[in-house]
């Protein structure tokens, strides 16, 4: 059985009520849920959530809802967590199934299709040593080298020393220099079940993805947490979605 987890909850700060923002006449959350539906080898799709307009949007989807607990839906708690409190609801309401694999989506994350979840299933199967696959864009505009932090004056200095690159000497400010520079985009991650119940073996900063991550190349991905992202998700279902 492979089925798809998806999380939202009813709080944001950056942007509230993102999960709902109506995008190309549908709630962001709708495209998720729609993509997992189409998507031939998911057997079940759920939601994690403890916000009443998403129940309402995944039960007119025929998304199976999982209620979450008031301490996973605070912004302190971890989306780890919620994934692996979803996942244990799962295998209860399916007892005696085989979880083969476990597809992890965001309500506030458009940027992803059937064909994309269908290649990564595929590269799991034929690679057993594989942990996941993940959806990844190139940011090379966004590379460590080029990042900052204030230091105790106020003043700019490196975020990550520029010696952790190489000889200083040698680096410049090219923004492909390094090497090509790529975001786990959040699109989805396709994940055995032995991740989310084995967490703490994880890679940080995204434990259930294991340590074997196997890379599912996009363009322009990302998780919405700002409003000015709207735009970009609208552009990318329009190009590569399929939607209009």
């Amino acid at each position: 059985m492979i089925a798809a987890l998806l999380l939202g909850r009813k709080g944001s700060i950056g942007f509230p009520g993102k999960n709902t923002f109506p995008i190309l006449g549908h709630p962001l959350a709708w495209y998720p849920m729609d993509v997992a539906q189409r998507t031939p080898e998911i057997d079940k799709v759920y939601l994690s959530t403890d916000d009443p307009a998403l129940m309402e949007i995944a039960q007119n989807k025929g998304v199976e809802v999982i209620e979450r607990p008031s301490h996973l839906a605070t912004k302190e708690a971890l989306g780890e967590h919620a994934y692996q409190h979803g996942f244990e609801v799962i295998q209860e309401r399916n007892p005696g199934a085989e979880m083969e694999l476990v597809v992890l989506l965001f309500c506030n994350a458009a940027t992803v299709t059937p064909e994309t979840i269908s290649r990564g299933i595929g590269a799991l199967r034929k690679n057993p040593d594989y942990d996941s696959a993940v959806t990844v864009s190139r940011y090379n505009m966004w590379s460590p080298l080029r990042a900052r932090k204030r230091d105790a004056e106020g003043l700019l200095q490196p975020f990550v020393p520029f010696e952790t690159f190489g000889d200083p000497k040698t680096l410049n400010c090219d923004r492909d220099s390094q090497g090509d520079v790529l975001f786990a985009d959040m699109g989805v991650s396709i994940v055995r079940p032995k991740n989310l119940l084995n967490l703490d073996d994880g890679m940080l900063p995204q434990k259930w993805m294991g340590q074997r991550i196997f890379p599912l190349d996009q363009e322009a991905g990302c998780d919405v947490d700002y409003e000015w992202q709207i735009p970009v998700v609208e552009w990318w279902l329009k190009k590569y979605g399929g939607y209009s």
